[in-house]
């Protein structure tokens, strides 16, 4: 859905409204109209407003009056202002005023649209930068897709075939795959590129905080609301939203974000005015959905919303080949960052990472190269630098059991121990753990004599 910005257009004669608002409403954008400053301050009006146009000179508080009343209630909304009776002090006054621009009567209407849309196009960069802001002026940190296995290039693949659909794609993996990097590279890959990509965590908001978070609020909508807040959605108006973690989403917001999805409007706490947006949405989760559907815990509706285009992230140990490419990219990222000589990897450090199994996946190998480039003296990487055990040369002990069942037997039952002992017990982190989803946990539990182990 292609959803525009909505205008105020304030003007005391009719006819300059209308005629203004129908060339804007061709233009595709939402219109609504006041005959003077008082009507355009009533309850409601400005709700979900993206700009204003407004006369300069009208009965009762005139349009400077009007503009400055709204740098107060609404700032950075865009105003410009209309006169026909203009002069160079009263234009200086007004921009000093906080207005975007100044037009002198007649004005052509592609004049007007032109400027409109220049105006709404900064409003969205602020709101952006403000977003930035907030994550501690941390933007994408995505370096392109990095890799030539024949998994991540499969998930490439999908990628370039989703990217121009504008469709919700939903990315399953376990965590530290690099959903985050395949999502960008939707993003980057679409029409809305040059739109914001917003990235939210479900699973780190509370449920008291999830609509403000995601839907902004209004100055005084609650204790503490001292000034209007932009939401996730309204920050990626014409960009993607990005939802990691959305499994661990409250059930009572997958309702409101559900009719988001469905209409393409939501109302900011303390606002009752709906605004429409236009977003992408790429969803991520590390659980099983369709299990977390049938146990109860996320909403079936939801679930057929967003799964239109899956795309699943294959586990680091199944792409080895990718290892040493990220290695070398994260290397030269944390020598350049932290001035450090370290230009290579020694062969017998390659062959530990190699060797690794990688349960934390991409993001553990990201820290443990962080972590070696800050402890290593030399010109390359050597074992010493990696916080664990290189493997051990030769064939090792030999192999008491030589029959292939009981082997591969023995190699679960160790598997699922070490799943519990990393989960603390709790079979549904031990479940994510192992890629499986509880009921397959339970089946392995019962198979191996351990069902009495952890907890629900």
């Amino acid at each position: 859905m292609k959803i525009q910005a909505t205008v105020l257009i304030v003007d005391d004669e009719a006819y300059v409204r209308e005629s203004l608002a129908t060339v804007l409403r061709r233009a595709g954008y939402k219109i609504r109209t006041a005959d003077g400053s008082q009507a355009a301050l009533q309850p409601g009006i400005l709700e979900g407003l993206d700009a204003v146009i407004t006369d300069l000179r009208m009965p009762g508080e005139d349009g400077l009056g009007l503009l400055r009343t709204l740098v107060e209630k609404e700032p950075g909304l865009p105003v410009i202002l209309l006169t026909g009776h203009g002069s160079v002090p009263s234009a200086v006054e007004c921009m000093r005023a906080g207005a975007y621009d100044y037009l002198m009567k007649p004005v052509r209407p592609e004049v007007v649209a032109l400027l409109l849309e220049r105006a709404l196009s900064q409003s969205t960069m602020r709101r952006e930068l403000d977003y930035l802001r907030s994550r501690g002026g941390r933007g994408s940190e995505a370096r392109g897709p990095i890799g030539v296995s024949r998994g991540w290039r499969q998930v490439v693949e999908m990628v370039e075939l989703a990217a121009p659909a504008d469709t919700t794609v939903l990315l399953l993996g376990e965590s530290g795959t690099g959903k985050e990097e395949a999502a960008q590279l939707l993003h980057g890959r679409s029409a809305r590129a040059g739109g914001a990509f917003v990235r939210v965590n479900c699973a780190a908001i509370p449920l008291e905080l999830f609509e403000s978070e995601f839907f902004g609020h209004r100055r005084g909508a609650f204790s503490g609301a001292g000034s209007d807040r932009e939401g996730r959605f309204r920050v990626a108006h014409g960009g993607t939203l990005f939802m990691d973690e959305i499994g661990a989403m409250p059930e009572a917001a997958q309702a409101k974000v559900l009719r988001v999805l469905q209409d393409g409007v939501f109302e900011r706490v303390g606002e009752s005015h709906p605004t429409s947006v236009d977003v992408r949405l790429v969803v991520a989760s590390n659980v099983d959905l369709e299990a977390e559907v049938e146990a109860g815990r996320f909403r079936r509706d939801l679930f057929y919303r967003i799964n239109v285009m899956t795309i699943r992230i294959p586990p680091l140990r199944e792409r080895r080949d990718d290892i040493p490419l990220l290695a070398g990219a994260f290397l030269e990222e944390f020598a350049a960052r932290f001035g450090k000589p370290v230009r290579a990897i020694h062969p017998d450090t390659m062959a530990c990472l190699e060797a690794y199994h990688w349960p934390g996946n991409v993001r553990e190998l990201r820290n443990v190269i962080e972590r070696a480039v800050l402890l290593e003296k030399t010109a390359r990487m050597l074992p010493s630098s990696l916080p664990f055990e290189p493997p051990r040369s030769g064939a090792g002990p030999p192999i008491k059991d030589l029959n292939l069942r009981g082997v591969l037997a023995e190699a679960e039952r160790r598997t699922l121990l070490e799943a519990l002992d990393r989960a603390r017990g709790v079979r549904r982190e031990a479940a994510r753990l192992l890629g499986i989803d509880a009921r397959n946990l339970g089946y392995f539990l019962r198979k191996h004599g351990l069902e009495k182990r952890g907890e629900g």
